[in-house]
């Protein structure tokens, strides 16, 4: 446990290195508050720097370099990712889907400029997201971010999470949404990292099977911080999981069991980087880093 302390404050380190150059770069490619419509371009930046990990834009910079990758088209990537990440959060959100007041500590979009702006800032954030990527001039990962992104990814694991709120659900219905809500973006993320790198299959492909794993313990680990957190320490509702009656984790297997399938991820993570023949310290740290977020 000592080690994944250890491991777990060199990600963080990391992370917050990332994501101060990452913010620089969100500053240059959100369009200013002072070009029309000014509302809508407030309510945009209001929830990209509302803060958080920046943990997807990290991946696909620890992935970038990891590979090789040289030149400025990973920043167009790292907005990309945080601008869809928080689209999705700010229609998660919403009143009609699971209508939270905070986020991060401050306001949800929709509380702080109304429903239909928050609408509109979640849809203008997913168009510029695209519309940075299409700079990149990669076609291949621009088609791989578009299906992880659409119902064959985070918004088809967001339905399915609606449709299930309430019901008696078996761990495989949890996984897939787990995997599509959370996890596909994160693997999104370093597989972009990658394909901008100039990475080859192979290692594309331990690629995105460690984003898989390390995507689905983050998952978990939020199940879990959702039950044993404060509104305080989440900055945001504490146990609204339980509340809503989503499909979770701790709901199904209890607490201890959630724990240990975090750790077996983790585990399974490091087996995916094991067939890589590059320095993978970052990755192995930032997955520490997932697993400790929780004790």
């Amino acid at each position: 446990m000592e080690n994944l302390e250890k491991e777990s404050a060199i990600a963080q380190d990391y992370l917050a290195r990332i994501a101060k150059e990452a913010e620089a770069k969100f500053d240059e490619h959100l369009p200013p508050v002072s070009d029309r419509p000014c509302r809508l371009h407030e309510a945009m930046r209001y929830s990209m720097f509302a803060g958080g990990k920046r943990l997807r834009p990290g991946l696909a910079k620890a992935t970038f370099d990891m590979f090789g990758g040289k030149g400025e088209k990973i920043w167009l990537a790292t907005s990309a990712l945080e601008m869809l990440h928080t689209f999705s959060l700010i229609h998660d959100d919403l009143p009609c889907v699971d209508n939270d007041d905070y986020r991060r500590g401050k306001l949800t979009n929709h509380k702080k400029f109304g429903e239909a702006t928050a609408v509109m800032a979640g849809d203008a954030l997913c168009v510029q997201a695209f519309e940075l990527m299409g700079k990149t001039g990669d076609a291949q990962a621009i088609e791989l971010l578009a299906h992880l992104l659409g119902t064959y990814g985070m918004i088809g694991g967001e339905m399915t999470d609606i449709e299930c709120e309430g019901k008696t659900v078996d761990l495989e219905i949890v996984d897939y949404i787990h995997y599509h809500k959370t996890a596909a973006l994160i693997e999104a993320s370093l597989q972009v990292g990658a394909m901008l790198a100039g990475a080859d299959k192979k290692s594309i492909e331990a690629i995105r099977d460690y984003g898989r794993s390390i995507g689905l313990a983050f998952q978990i680990v939020d199940d879990i911080l959702d039950i044993v957190s404060t509104t305080e320490e989440l900055g945001k509702d504490a146990g609204s999981d339980i509340e809503k009656g989503k499909a979770t984790y701790p709901s199904l297997v209890g607490l201890e069991k959630s724990r240990e399938r975090a750790h077996e991820l983790y585990e399974e993570s490091l087996l995916a980087l094991d067939r890589l023949d590059c320095d993978t310290s970052i990755l192995r740290a930032i997955a520490a880093f997932i697993i400790t977020r929780v004790k």
